[in-house]
């Protein structure tokens, strides 16, 4: 079963975690991270949390729909921002099993600062 997060979900989750960083001592009031450089009709995804680290680039073209893709061999990503126009679910496993973590994030420009797993693989579907 795929999970599907929405982008109110996704600001939902965001703003959930500023009262957290409040209660746990947080001197000033921190700045969301910036987002990450994705041009349109791309997928993106950084080694780092908050768009750092190396950067992956993938695109439509060369990339097949609803097929896996996994990272290059020992690498993970942990920032994405998703700009292909279409649904991609990102899998903690290197072959997309389900049986690890994975989520499903919308097309029309989803910037993820922080996976709550090490991303190892990916599909982009139809819209």
């Amino acid at each position: 079963m795929r999970k599907t997060v929405t982008a109110a979900a996704f600001v939902l989750a965001a703003a959930a975690l500023l009262p957290q960083a409040a209660a746990h001592g947080a001197h000033a009031a921190a700045s969301p991270p910036r987002l990450g450089a994705c041009g349109a009709g791309q997928l993106c995804v950084w080694a780092k949390p908050d768009f750092k680290g190396a950067r992956q680039t993938y695109e439509l073209t060369g990339i097949d729909i609803e097929s896996c893709v996994a990272l290059p061999a020992g690498t993970t990503a942990q920032a994405l921002a998703n700009r292909t126009g279409r649904p991609v679910t990102t899998y903690q496993s290197a072959e997309c099993a389900e049986t690890g973590e994975f989520e499903t994030y919308p097309g029309g420009g989803t910037w993820l600062p922080q996976s709550p797993y090490q991303v190892r693989a990916f599909k982009v579907w139809e819209s």
